[in-house]
């Protein structure tokens, strides 16, 4: 096991990994930006180390300056969390320079997976079912225009670097295509220094849902059922849950073994997530995001696995990782994001300070947070503020559980999706399970 550990990360991620660390007895040290100098992450790591600077360019996306920390506290080992830099094949050769481990996947894995159009085509040669859409890059709209006719409109135009819903508008007739593969563009070279550009097919009643895959370095690749994410703003998950309602058993077992194929053709090694969309009692691979997601929590939740300490684990080499018959799940788990932002002005970020926050708790109910009252919430960077997650043993129990964990979540001095997560879960649509990707614009707030 490892002596020391740096999170390259902040907010509630870093607080979950540091806490995984505690449990496994491993010290922590953690890297801050200047408004990031009392939060609680910092407080919580048994050393600090400042970045300094508020951007994330010259922060926690600077791999030089976190290099550096992690060698200046003697840490041996780095966890990227999820986001920032956990994607980015540069830093764990950085790492491997300094004769630190990175805790994530080889780069050639997030190389053979980072970018959608190769991603698509190692995929389809494994005969994995692909959306249907261009072969690799659309380098000219006027290219594309030629495709979407072939597919059939509505079509999804993407960033290939993207991630986490940034760099994808969807197209109903050639002239949005016009539009949106000029603005996807524009927002892929500004988030991401890539305007490298695909199409897709945006299928009939989509269904998003992912498939939690493991592999420890010894030969075993497993995965850890599924998660359905469908409750959506801009392609940016609000509410996930597991097991899907969308799955047959048999089309559950399909999708697990699809995404172990692609998690060993890939050459992959920890823990990472293969996304696909369902439609109509099919699936099509979308992306596999080479890191642990944020709502890993409900998988923790009805497998009994520390994901976090799982990946820690196989990063030291242990060979850890059950056999497939063996993993099991019980009850039904939900987590729901709080952000900081006002659903009421279409999901508006709201930074603001924190002046209450009263937490919800109770039997199996779960609060990942990274902030607290007087926390300053920052325009500079993502407005997660936490994770409410509950179990319960079936899933009426589990709705009801967490609109009563809402009701008792009480937070004051900005906005947050608390009121749109109370009407998503009274929504008809999710009660019965039956609902798709579009419901987040059906639900009425009160």
């Amino acid at each position: 096991m490892f002596n020391r550990i740096l999170v390259a990360n902040r907010g509630e991620i870093a607080v979950r990994i540091m806490r995984a660390c505690r449990e496994l007895s491993v010290p922590t040290v953690a890297v801050y930006s200047d408004p990031d100098a009392d939060a609680p992450f910092v407080r919580y790591a048994h050393e600090s180390i400042p970045l300094g600077g508020a951007k994330l360019s010259e922060t926690y996306l600077n791999i030089r300056k976190v290099v550096d920390a992690a060698v200046k506290a003697a840490a041996d080992a780095i966890h990227p969390g999820y986001g920032l830099l956990s994607e980015n094949p540069a830093f764990p050769e950085a790492c491997k320079e300094a004769g630190i481990v990175f805790i994530g996947p080889p780069p050639a894995a997030m190389r053979a997976m980072g970018g959608k159009a190769p991603a698509r085509e190692l995929v389809r040669s494994l005969g994995v079912p692909v959306t249907p859409g261009s072969e690799g890059i659309v380098p000219r709209v006027e290219d594309g225009l030629p495709i979407a006719e072939r597919i059939g409109y509505p079509v999804l135009v993407k960033a290939t670097a993207g991630g986490g819903g940034i760099g994808m508008k969807i197209a109903r007739d050639p002239e949005e295509l016009k539009a949106a593969f000029d603005a996807t563009r524009r927002m892929a070279v500004a988030s991401f220094g890539d305007g490298r550009l695909l199409l897709e097919k945006y299928l009939d009643d989509p269904r998003h849902v992912e498939i939690q895959v493991a592999a420890d370095g010894h030969g075993r690749t497993v995965h850890l059922f599924e998660r359905e994410c469908s409750v959506q703003r801009r392609f940016q998950k609000l509410i996930e849950e597991t097991p899907s309602m969308a799955l047959t058993e048999e089309l559950r077992e399909e999708m697990g073994r699809a995404a172990v194929r692609i998690a060993e053709a890939a050459g992959y090694r920890n823990l990472g997530t293969v996304e696909f969309m369902v439609s109509r009692g099919h699936f099509y691979f979308l992306e596999m995001n080479t890191r642990l997601q944020v709502e890993h929590p409900i998988t923790e939740v009805t497998t009994g696995l520390d994901l976090v300490q799982l990946q820690i684990r196989i990063a030291a080499g242990e060979e850890h990782l059950p056999e497939q018959a063996s993993i099991t799940r019980r009850g039904h788990g939900i987590e729901c994001r709080i952000n900081a932002e006002d659903p009421a002005k279409n999901f508006m970020p709201n930074p603001g300070t924190i002046t209450r926050w009263d937490e919800p708790g109770g039997p199996h109910v779960r609060l990942d947070s990274g902030v607290a009252p007087g926390s300053v919430v920052s325009f500079h960077y993502d407005p997660l503020l936490a994770k409410l997650i509950v179990w319960a043993g079936d899933r009426p129990l589990a709705i009801r559980r967490m609109q009563r964990a809402l009701a008792e979540f009480k937070v004051e001095g900005l906005k947050t999706t608390i009121p749109f997560h109370r009407a998503a879960l009274a929504h008809p649509a999710f009660v019965s399970g039956n609902y798709n990707t579009e419901i987040a614009a059906s639900v009425k707030l009160a």
